[in-house]
This record gives structure tokens, sequence and C-alpha cells, in this order.
């Protein structure tokens, strides 16, 4: 598979980019992969899973910090716990998504992230929750992810076939951006009306609805690749097959550093509440809203242009430049409401980078190394948060809690005028198969 001096993917011309329900081409329109069924069941199951999930990410933040008086360092100090585990275990959890059956597998991970919710909502509910429990179960939340993003990555295909594969990305992202509109702010009123204990049990609940989603699908109708046997050196073939991929290393080194330095106001917004404004949870969960608002945007945007045309590597460089402008830009502004208004483009250009990044590879590569190839996506994309969550914090600390924006936007933007200089030398086509 090869991507054109156009910068559109060009999938191998198979069975499977046909429509898996009718035969016939992959059709368009923004909710094109909504005729799947399988899509539909895991479409419904993630709306409700991310609400709840947003919700638990806004009370465990703000948790954090009443538990460690306000401390920005110890923030970053639990960003850094649920993401470490990404670095040890995505390259193994991509092995082992193309070993075995992806559905019950995330079963069996979404099962986990269920029981992990339900002790910390209720020690926290029974209000026993120290700050070391909450960095511990910080620590297993982040293994369970690690082992669930690249399976669930990788398990569109499945459901969709390739040719929707940029649509139902897209379609991922639009849910899990409305579930950041909607669950911060309710989790913002809700921890000034009754406290975060009950927000980590809602969160449990919800996981409910993605294992029902994943239980009644129909196994017949998911386009799986041969399975790949267990053998010796199969994570040395993935990092092979991507060293040997110009256009794969291109994208994965932007993700990075865009995703490690740049895209850090996820952990930060709770910083510039607090620190810059003097907000309480739900002044946090208002501008976590906006930017949400801005990515909703950007996903429902992403997905009707995945139904009509293949990923762009111009798309994907302009986005990542407009990421870090905006993100300097936001870091200058005067007011809270001024702030909270500039992340709504941001926003946009944001999941319009890691969409077009995400589907960029998943369109490709080969179906037998998805997820590998998956796994070294997830640990560029997720991999720098232990550096950049006590980055984040200690430069709140030091310079004021303004500095991760126009820090992290000034290293985003220096990384797209590398990686751009980088391809204009290669003087063929931008993003290449080797």
């Amino acid at each position: 598979m090869s991507i054109t001096g156009s910068g559109a993917a060009i999938p191998h011309r198979t069975s499977a980019t046909r429509d898996p329900v009718a035969g016939s081409p992959p059709r368009r329109g923004t909710f094109a992969s909504l005729r799947i069924r399988n899509y539909r069941l895991f479409f419904g199951g993630q709306i409700v899973s991310n609400i709840g999930t947003w919700m638990q990410r806004i009370a465990q933040d703000w948790l954090v910090f009443q538990l460690s008086g306000n401390d920005p360092v110890a923030l970053g100090i639990a960003v850094a716990l649920q993401f470490a585990p990404t670095v040890v275990l995505s390259l193994w959890a991509g092995v082992l998504a193309d070993r075995v059956d992806k559905r019950k597998l995330l079963i069996a991970i979404q099962t986990g992230m269920c029981a992990q919710a339900v002790v910390l909502g209720l020690l926290d509910v029974t209000e026993v929750v120290l700050l070391w429990h909450v960095y511990v179960l910080c620590v297993v939340h982040g293994c369970l992810s690690a082992l669930e993003v690249p399976t669930r990555q990788s398990f569109v295909a499945e459901m969709v076939g390739p040719g929707h594969v940029p649509n139902a990305v897209a379609l991922n992202s639009s849910i899990f951006n409305m579930a950041r509109i909607v669950g911060p702010a309710i989790a913002g009123f809700t921890i000034v009306a009754i406290g975060t204990g009950w927000l980590f049990l809602a969160n449990a609940a919800s996981t409910v609805a993605v294992i029902a989603g994943l239980a009644l699908m129909r196994p017949g109708e998911l386009l799986r690749g041969p399975a790949v046997a267990r053998a010796k050196g199969q994570l040395r073939e993935g990092l092979r097959y991507v060293r040997g991929r110009s256009d794969l290393m291109t994208v994965l080194v932007l993700v990075f550093f865009v995703s490690t330095f740049g895209i850090t106001f996820f952990a930060s917004l709770a910083i510039v509440a607090a620190n810059v404004f003097g907000t309480q949870a739900d002044g946090y969960g208002m501008l976590s809203t906006l930017l949400a608002v801005g990515t909703f945007t950007g996903a429902l945007a992403s997905a009707r242009r995945g139904s009509r045309s293949r990923p762009r590597v111009g798309v994907l460089l302009g986005s990542a430049l407009a990421l870090g402008a905006l993100e300097i830009g936001a870091a200058f502004m005067p007011t809270y409401l001024a702030f909270g208004i500039a992340l709504v483009p941001l926003g946009v250009a944001t999941i319009t980078f890691l969409n077009t990044a995400n589907a960029l590879v998943q369109t490709s590569v080969s179906p037998e190394m998805r997820g590998r190839v998956m796994g070294l996506y997830v640990l560029v994309l997720m991999g720098g948060n232990p550096i950049g969550g006590p980055m984040t914090g200690w430069m709140a600390e030091q310079f004021g809690g303004r500095s991760p924006f126009y820090l992290g936007g000034a290293i985003a933007v220096l990384a797209v005028v590398v990686c751009a200089l980088v391809l204009y030398r290669a003087r063929r086509d931008p993003l290449r198969a080797v």
C-alpha cells in the first residue's frame, strides 16, 4: 500500500474494501459506517462509556488536586503514572491483538476497567481515599489502557473494512469528543454538589454498555485477516516493517513530538483553571467543554471528509501547524472568557491532526501487521505522556500556569517545520512506501 504525491492513501484492491453489508463499494456520507450493524453496536456502547470516562477523568484530576493541596506537580505525576504503562506494554499489546480474537480481548479489558473504577469510587465515597491510592489505580488503569487502545483501534478495520476506516476513525473521535462536551459539564457541577466519588461509580456502570455491544456483535460479519500464529521475533518483525516504511516513520515522528509537547493541555487545563483564573471545578469543567466543542466539530468534519477521500499529508501538516500556532495564541489570552473561546479552534486543529494521522497509518499497513503497527502508533502517541505530564507540572510551577501552552505550541510548530523540510528534501512523493 502506498501514499501518492497528492497525499491520498491507495488501498490494495481486495474484496475487503467493499461494503461489508451490501457487497458494494463503501458509501459516502458523514455517518456511512453506521450502516454496518457491528459498528453500530460498538458506536452505541462507546457513546455511553466515553461520557463516563470523561466524568472520571475530570473527577480524578480534581481529586488529585484536592488531596495534594492544589499541587500541579502531583497532577503531573498522576498523568505520568497513568500513561507510563503504555511505554512498556503497547508494543506487546499490538502483538497480542494480531494473535487473538480482538472482540473477546476487548471484553476482558473492559471488565478490568469496570473493576478499577469501582475500587476508586468506593474508596472515595467512603472517604478513606489517599493520594497513593489514586496513584496505584492510575497505574492499573494505565496497564489496561495500554492493552485496550491498540486492540480497539486495530479492531475498527475488522468491523467496517479498509474502505470505511477513515470515516469510522473520525466517527469514533466524534463520540469521544461529544462525550468530552457532556462528561466534563456533568462532572464539574456534580463535583461541586456531591463530590467526586459517585462519578467513578457512574463510569464503572457505563462500561457495561461497551461490554454488551461487543457481546451482541455477529462474529461472522467481522472482516478478520488470517490469525498470526505465535512465534518468536514477531515484535521485531513489526518494528522492521515500520522502519522500512518512510511514510509511517514520518507520521510517527511528527505524532510523537506534537502529542508529547504540544497536546499537553488536557492535563494543564486544571492548572490554568485553578491557578491562573482562580475558578473551581465547574470552571475547569467549562474549559474542558469548550475545548471539546472544537474537537467534536473537527471530528464531524473529518468524518465527512473521510467518507469522500483518503487522508492527505497536507492536512496532517497543516493541522499540526495550526495546532501549535493556536496553542501559543491561547496562552496569551488575558481573560477566562477569551481563553475559553480560544480553545474551540484549538480543539478543531487538534482532532483534525490526530484523526488524519490515525487514518494515514491504518489505511497504509498490511492487515497482518495492523495490530503491531497500531501498538507502535499508540506508543508514540501516548508514550510521551510520562515525559509531558511531569514537564507540564514543572513548567507551570516554575514559569506560571500559561507556560505549558506557549512552550508546547512552539515545540509543535518546530516539529512541523522540520518534518516538512525533510519531506521537501526527499524530492519525491511527500509520504511513500519504501
